[in-house]
């Protein structure tokens, strides 16, 4: 086998670049916070009170109608706890959700980050704020399911996917201080809107407008069915992002090193591809992940079993003891 020397002494110089930028204790507060609003995004779906398991679970504790989606969270969670690392401090950068089925997620972030509590006093970072969040989550008059336009900084309606990245682009031009990310659903993608966005980088290459960063969230599912873009190779998606002028990036959503490292590398016009299971985390995954994993976890012993193993294996007690002392 031969290597071009270039290239791997080009890597070799960006994975010190970046190590000596992140540290061990740096990987370890984004990969706390995933774990932290996953669980957050579990206890919207399901809780209507013991939020912290702070005594033995029980029926009633679950609410009677269970609404939302819970397959694409796991990996907005990543992408935002990646992306807010490296850009959290930075007043021009935006983050825009493609999936809007993942809301719990969105609005498990913005809760952490106090973005939700400038719009929603009752939204605090302790623990009445945490109760409010989870019971209130497709709850009358509480939050909806979907990303809408009251939630902070929401520009694409979560219900109609496709046009996350025409939102972006539009939200840069103009705005060269602005740096923008978009996470796009391999679904969403399928889209004649999403993928005819696509487009617009040439449109938009301008010095003039802002730097947009284009995420496809590669959880190998749409619903109920396979994604088309889960079942190319990773040639036919390299090959795809280059006929569009970007430079494609194929990141291992749960490997924060490389992801962290994608992030700091100097790439032209990235299109980074990031792989993530639907569904990571809970009962069951692919297509059966989508919306509510446990249906009957009110009634069923079963379901109300794994329901309680699910939400245990996250050791809420301990992940939330920082955040709400």
């Amino acid at each position: 086998m031969f290597y071009d020397v270039k290239l791997v002494f080009q890597k070799f110089l960006q994975y010190n670049l970046y190590m000596s930028a992140v540290g061990t204790i740096e990987i370890e507060k984004i990969e706390r916070r995933v774990r932290f609003c996953d669980y957050l995004c579990v206890a919207q779906l399901f809780l209507q009170d013991n939020f912290l398991l702070e005594r033995e679970l029980k029926f009633d504790d679950i609410k009677p109608r269970l609404l939302g989606h819970w397959g694409t969270c796991h990996g907005i969670n990543v992408a935002y706890a990646n992306l807010k690392n490296l850009y959290g401090e930075d007043p021009n950068f935006s983050f825009v959700l493609g999936p809007g089925h993942g809301f719990p997620a969105l609005n498990a972030n913005l809760w952490l980050d106090r973005d939700l509590e400038e719009v929603d006093k009752k939204a605090t970072v302790n623990k009445a704020g945490l109760n409010y969040l989870c019971k209130e989550f497709s709850w009358p008059d509480g939050f909806p399911s979907h990303a809408s336009p009251i939630t902070p900084g929401v520009i694409t309606e979560g219900g109609e996917l496709g046009y996350a990245l025409a939102n972006a682009y539009g939200l840069a031009l103009g705005h060269p201080e602005k740096t923008i990310a978009v996470l796009i659903g391999d679904g969403e993608l399928e889209t004649a809107t999403a993928l005819d966005s696509m487009n617009l980088r040439d449109l938009f290459d301008s010095p003039k407008n802002g730097r947009i960063i284009p995420i496809l969230h590669l959880n190998g599912y749409k619903i109920s069915a396979p994604s088309i873009y889960a079942r190319k190779s990773e040639r036919e998606l390299n090959e795809l992002a280059r006929g569009f002028g970007m430079t494609p990036r194929l990141v291992q959503g749960d490997d924060t090193d490389d992801f962290q490292a994608a992030l700091r590398e100097n790439i032209s016009a990235p299109f980074y591809i990031m792989k993530t299971e639907k569904g990571a985390g809970g009962p069951n995954s692919h297509h059966e992940a989508h919306q509510i994993p446990l249906k009957k976890a009110q009634t069923d012993e079963n379901e109300f079993k794994a329901l309680k193993k699910w939400l245990e294996s996250y050791r809420p007690q301990e992940l939330f003891r920082e955040v709400l002392e």
